[in-house]
């Protein structure tokens, strides 16, 4: 099917449990979603994700499912897996942890939503869009007040899909969020308030 013309308009959104991991390694398939990443990488310093490339991240991410973390949101159109978006409380993330460009904007507690992965038929449909809204409204049924967002600002030019991984600003544009920091030409920062916290800015 080419791609937008995919059926959305009965799109279903579920957390990943344990129950539902064979459906996320439908939709990954072999290559693990990008090149054996198995969303790993946000996760681990950059030679633990290199050296576990593929069946060990795989493995990894597994485990963390099967211990009763619930790391995204899985989207399905019917009963196939169709779209996926990772997002947890940003300290799980360690490679943010290490970014000059994503530091923290200010020391209010934030989720961080740092992954999309969407089946080929259904790119460029809006699946991103309500998949991140899904996201939203699950981090706000954990306690969330802030969802967090660092996408890729190359709406000016064509690239590709494994290229703009973490969304696009328009998509996060789309679903309510807004540009908070920009230390990179490319990569801002956005968020979307679920309720208002006092909060001291970082320098």
């Amino acid at each position: 099917m080419p791609a937008g013309q995919a059926n959305t308009s009965k799109l279903s959104f579920h957390p990943l449990t344990p129950d539902r991991w064979s459906d996320l390694e439908l939709l990954f398939g072999l290559r693990g979603a990008c090149g054996g990443c198995w969303c790993m990488s946000p996760r681990v310093p950059r030679s633990i994700f290199i050296r576990s490339q593929g069946d060990g991240n795989k493995r990894a991410f597994k485990r963390i499912v099967r211990a009763g973390e619930e790391p995204g949101i899985l989207a399905y159109s019917g009963k196939t897996p169709v779209g996926w978006c990772a997002l947890a409380p940003r300290e799980v993330f360690k490679r943010l942890e290490k970014s000059r460009v994503l530091k923290p904007v200010d020391d209010a507690p934030v989720w961080s939503v740092v992954c999309f992965f969407v089946a080929r038929p259904y790119r460029r449909t809006g699946i991103s869009v309500r998949l991140l809204e899904a996201a939203v409204a699950y981090a706000k049924r954990r306690g969330a007040r802030i969802v967090e967002g660092y996408p890729f600002d190359y709406e000016s030019k064509k690239t590709p899909d494994a290229f703009v991984w973490t969304g696009l600003v328009g998509t996060f544009r789309d679903a309510g969020f807004t540009e908070v920091a920009r230390r990179s030409a490319t990569r801002p920062i956005m968020r979307y308030s679920i309720a208002p916290v006092k909060r001291g800015r970082k320098e």
